[in-house]
């Protein structure tokens, strides 16, 4: 017979995330929450999802497991709905239905609105840091705003009875801004989605490239915060180091800057967005990966390209700090050194062995960074959540 604590292990949650982003849209907080929801329910879990209705959810109707709310549309991002506040819906629902524990995956209306009605209910709350909004800030010419808003984000942080982060690093960088409570949480990649086998001659034809020729991938927002302009400058100097090879840059995403990388870069392919099967054979048909982001809390590209087997080239920090040993499986530059970037690209191309076994190294070890164990994780989390007790008295204001 099973004991008391085992029993109360194996009780299933009911567990509400509140989120500004989900799937199908194209991100990797997306991605990562999407993962999230389906595994918890496929351990059992009710999974209850809040957030802002897109313009594709003109034919979805509210149920026990979705609250669609009004939203704003998102500046610099077409089509994505900035959530309003709810407070007043929220508190109604989950008066009728009580959740066990909320998971916050986004600060703004919405989140804060979750958050504030969870602490009258008395509902234990797990926050998730998934976006740098304080670095994007100084980006998008906003940066009078960054010490404010870093203010606004460690307030509502150290309100939950959790904050989850992605990465050591950024764990570090928190901590040094006096964020409370801060755990690990990490991020895994499908293997199987994203595997060299999906390598397609015909897309690379279609790039102009023959099976000995390189080309050099990147794949993301094209928005200010991903340091695009290195992107050009490190091709042009792989270009100009290794002019007897054919190299071709294959930019794949969308965003704001794309118009203005393809005045930039006239011999660009630029591809658009894609997901699955479509991403995973861009990533297999590249060869070398690069990624000049700074402002990344992870970067769920940097494992997705490793498990498709290119040369990762990137900044020693986030997703990048944690799974690459420069020289073994990718190659790494500190952060903000542009010179030693370009130069740490240049390595991988100076002998055909050395991408080969990085490429394969790569593919090794993302192999074993599946989602199963980082679910397990997250699950656990949230159980220790509902067993604790608010920690911060619902009259504290923002101050």
């Amino acid at each position: 017979m099973a004991s008391a604590d085992t029993e109360v292990m194996t009780t299933a949650l009911h567990i509400t995330l509140i989120t500004e982003t989900f799937p199908p849209e194209i991100n990797g907080v997306a991605n990562t929450l999407g993962r999230l929801c389906d595994g918890l329910r496929a351990r059992g879990h009710q999974v209850e999802l809040v957030r802002p209705r897109q313009v594709c959810d003109q034919q979805l109707s509210n149920n026990d497991d979705l609250l669609l709310c009004r939203g704003w549309p998102l500046p610099g991002y077409p089509g994505l709905q900035w959530g309003q506040s709810s407070m007043h819906k929220l508190l109604r629902r989950w008066t009728r239905h009580r959740p066990d524990v909320l998971y916050i995956a986004t600060e703004g209306p919405l989140g804060l609105s979750a958050l504030r009605a969870a602490r009258r209910l008395g509902i234990s709350v797990v926050s998730g840091f998934h976006t740098n909004f304080q670095q994007y800030s100084s980006q998008y010419g906003l940066g009078m705003l960054t010490r404010l808003l870093t203010h606004y984000l460690r307030w509502f942080h150290n309100r939950s009875t959790l904050t989850l982060v992605p990465s050591p690093s950024q764990r570090l960088e928190l901590e040094r801004r006096h964020f409370e409570r801060l755990a690990l949480l990490s991020r895994g990649v499908d293997s199987k989605l994203f595997h060299p086998s999906k390598r397609l001659t015909s897309l690379r034809e279609q790039w102009g490239l023959a099976e000995d020729d390189i080309a050099v991938i990147h794949v993301g927002r094209l928005a200010p915060e991903k340091n695009l302009g290195l992107l050009k400058r490190s091709f042009g100097v792989l270009k100009a180091t290794f002019p007897q090879r054919h190299l071709r840059l294959i930019v794949i995403g969308d965003g704001p800057q794309r118009a203005a990388l393809e005045q930039e870069l006239p011999e660009a392919v630029f591809c658009g967005a894609h997901r699955g099967e479509a991403l995973a054979s861009h990533y297999a048909s590249g060869d070398v990966f690069l990624f000049p982001s700074m402002t990344e809390t992870f970067g769920n590209v940097v494992l997705e390209a490793l498990a498709s087997g290119l040369g990762v080239v990137a900044y020693d920090q986030a997703a990048a700090a944690q799974h690459i040993r420069h020289g073994y499986n990718g190659v790494l530059a500190m952060p903000g050194d542009e010179e030693a970037f370009c130069d740490a690209a240049a390595w991988l191309l100076e002998k055909r062995e050395t991408l080969r076994c990085v490429r394969l190294n790569a593919r090794q070890h993302a192999s074993r960074q599946g989602w199963a164990a980082i679910i397990e994780q997250f699950e656990g989390q949230l159980r220790g959540a509902c067993a604790g007790e608010l920690l911060v008295p619902e009259a504290q204001t923002l101050s």
